[in-house]
């Protein structure tokens, strides 16, 4: 697992417009918390933790320094702005070499379940436990040939190595389903309409309804049939 240094520096004023300021001149604000020991205020480089995330994932160790002390640390909760993507806030978790820590990690599915069977993702990540330096990443589950009721739970993953499951193993973590038939589309979309309140016009089923002609007869206009029986 790769280990990102970034240089710290303490955070004295705290508020609104404090991290406004930070976050213009380039810097993150963030906490470090763990063993017991105060919480510690600082800032982070943007650009250095940014390529970090990027680079590291979202459980990405740090090496940080801070007043010409390291720290190892795991980042544990990061805000961004949904529209900007900025980071503007960092949790940090201080960690040490050698203990164990509970980590999410991401569930991605690979191949193509079997025709006709829809995949239910239900799980994006499981927790696992794992050595604090060495973390796991990304367990990818194939799919490939899987149908209709033939759900893999946290319990059918492999893990990566040295890393033990903490989810509850018989959680489903990818459903199968069998794809709807036409029939039973058409049974769900009339149900739907109902708890609407919606009525079906039957009559539409057989296309348009064209009336009958009132008068079958030799087929003279009435003006003409009415003149001919004033003479």
């Amino acid at each position: 697992m790769a280990d990102f240094r970034l240089a710290a520096q303490s955070r004295t004023e705290f508020g609104k417009g404090s991290a406004r300021r930070d976050r213009r001149a380039g810097r993150v604000p963030a906490v470090l918390y763990g063993h017991g020991q105060d919480v510690v205020h600082l800032t982070l480089p943007a650009r250095e933790f940014a390529a970090a995330l990027r680079n590291g994932g979202t459980n990405v160790l740090l090496t940080v320094t801070l007043d010409g002390t390291e720290h190892l640390a795991l980042t544990k909760a990061v805000q961004r702005d949904p529209i900007s993507r900025e980071h503007k806030h960092v949790d940090l978790l201080l960690v040490r070499r050698g203990e164990k820590t509970v980590v999410d990690v991401p569930v991605i599915i690979v191949g193509d379940a079997a025709p006709d069977t829809i995949s239910n993702h239900q799980l994006n990540t499981v927790s696992l436990e794992a050595d604090a330096t060495q973390l796991p990443g990304p367990i990818e589950v194939d799919i490939t040939g899987r149908t209709a009721g033939n759900g893999i739970t946290a319990g059918d993953l492999v893990l990566p190595a040295g890393a033990t499951l903490v989810t509850d193993p018989e959680a489903l973590v990818i459903g199968f389903l069998g794809a709807p038939t036409a029939a039973q589309l058409e049974e769900e979309l009339a149900e739907a309409e109902a708890e609407a309140g919606i009525e079906r016009d039957e009559s539409d089923a057989d296309g348009d309804v064209v009336p009958e002609p009132s008068d079958a007869g030799s087929g003279e206009s009435m003006d003409a049939a009415s003149n001919s029986a004033d003479s």
